[in-house]
C-alpha cells in the first residue's frame, strides 16, 4: 500500500507519562460504563499509561459521553475524553 506524503500526518506531543501498548499478561480489552444501570461497551486499550489511555470501539455510531468510568483489570478509573477520531478516542484518568 502506497501513502501520498500529503496524507502522513506527524503528531508532535509533549506527554507526561509514557504510554505503552498492552503486552503478555496485561489485558487489551476494557469496559465503558456510562451507566450503573446499563450494560457496560466493550472497547479496546490501544495504548495506555499513568495519566491516560488510547481507546477504540467498535461501532462508530455509538455515542460515548465525555465523562465515563473505564474497568480494564479489575480496576475502575474514571475518564474524560480528550480527543476522539473515527472509532479511537484518547481519555485522560
Amino acid at each position: 500500500m502506497l501513502v501520498a506524503r500529503s496524507q502522513v500526518r506527524v503528531v508532535s506531543e509533549n506527554r507526561r507519562f509514557v504510554r505503552v501498548k498492552p503486552s503478555g499478561m496485561v489485558s487489551r480489552v476494557g469496559k465503558i460504563i456510562v451507566d450503573p444501570k446499563k450494560a457496560p461497551i466493550d472497547c479496546n486499550i490501544i495504548d495506555l499509561s499513568a495519566g491516560g489511555a488510547c481507546l477504540e470501539i467498535n461501532d462508530n455510531n455509538r455515542l460515548i459521553p465525555k465523562r465515563f468510568v473505564l474497568l480494564h483489570s479489575g480496576t475502575k478509573k474514571s475518564c474524560i475524553i480528550v480527543w476522539k477520531i473515527g472509532r479511537r478516542f484518547g481519555v485522560a484518568f
